[in-house]
């Protein structure tokens, strides 16, 4: 389904609800992925009801052990959530704004009812903003993460040579499964200190950063450059989002480094088990998130 603005053009796909295509002018804002093939790497994905991996797809709660199907078998987790091959249904769709609804029903080790829902707005001036609302429809207290899966790209072959502004304190460390071995650390006199804005070179990145910066409405920003082309991509999240995962794609089957996974996340890592700024939806109780993207 196509969206236009101005010189802004999206494409968002009812499998996942996520968002495939995201250009200016014809140059592409992200690393999406062509209409006749299966989305890789998550690209553009929606990731509910928990972002990221679950250990040993394990986790506890009300009292209860739980055992999630392990979506990521090479290293035994339950990754990004129940919703994203699914069909989200079509609600409104205009020449610049489409709203997308799914029930989650259900699932091993997830018995709860989640009424989902996104809205994507295009604006000449201020790119695509997204609106996520998440609804506990069930008998009782579920628990609830919400994350986002797109990678940016300032035109270039390889993000090497692009600039990359972050302004997070902190970042998350993790063992080789991709789970947290730790707390949060400073990132000072890292390699993963990007407050001021520099080249990402050959830094292999898969984190998820925290201590956000933000503007006098609660926003943070995440800064994408290349300055031989003069392009600039912002990835801009409200207050919902205290995580933002960057990952350099590395471990890729294809298109290694090409685009920048910048994935806003409301908990870190692992959260189902650790509880770590998991959103727990009563009966009756939304949660609403919004971010976007402009060049």
């Amino acid at each position: 389904m196509e969206l236009r603005a101005g010189g802004y053009r999206a494409v968002v796909v009812q499998s996942g609800g996520g968002l495939r295509e995201l250009s200016h002018e014809d140059e592409p804002a992200l690393d999406g992925y062509p209409e006749d093939e299966l989305c890789d790497g998550a690209r553009g994905q929606l990731l509910v009801p928990w972002p990221n991996r679950v250990a040993d797809g394990r986790y506890r709660f009300d009292g209860e052990n739980r055992q999630l199907d392990l979506t990521e078998p090479e290293r035994g987790c339950a990754i990004h959530g129940l919703a994203r091959w699914e069909s989200w249904e079509v609600i409104s769709h205009e020449d610049d704004r489409l709203r997308l609804a799914h029930r989650l029903h259900g699932h091993p080790g997830y018995p709860h009812v989640l009424d989902l829902s996104i809205e994507y707005q295009l604006d000449p001036k201020h790119g695509i903003e997204m609106r996520f609302t998440a609804v506990n429809v069930g008998s009782g207290p579920a628990p609830y993460g919400l994350g986002m899966h797109p990678y940016l790209t300032a035109g270039t072959h390889s993000i090497d040579t692009c600039e990359l502004l972050l302004q997070a304190d902190s970042w998350l460390p993790t063992d080789d499964r991709g789970i947290p071995s730790g707390p949060a650390r400073p990132v000072n006199e890292t390699e993963l200190d990007f407050r001021v804005a520099r080249q990402i070179g050959k830094t292999a990145i898969d984190f998820a950063f925290t201590d956000l910066n933000r503007d006098e409405e609660g926003l943070a920003r995440v800064v994408l450059s290349d300055h031989s082309s003069a392009r600039q991509r912002v990835l801009w999240v409200d207050s919902s989002f205290p995580w933002i995962e960057i990952f350099t794609g590395d471990h890729l089957p294809s298109r290694q480094r090409q685009g920048l996974g910048v994935e806003p996340m409301t908990c870190p890592p692992n959260a189902m088990a650790s509880g770590q700024d998991l959103v727990v939806l009563e009966p009756g109780e939304q949660h609403t998130a919004r971010w976007g993207i402009h060049v």
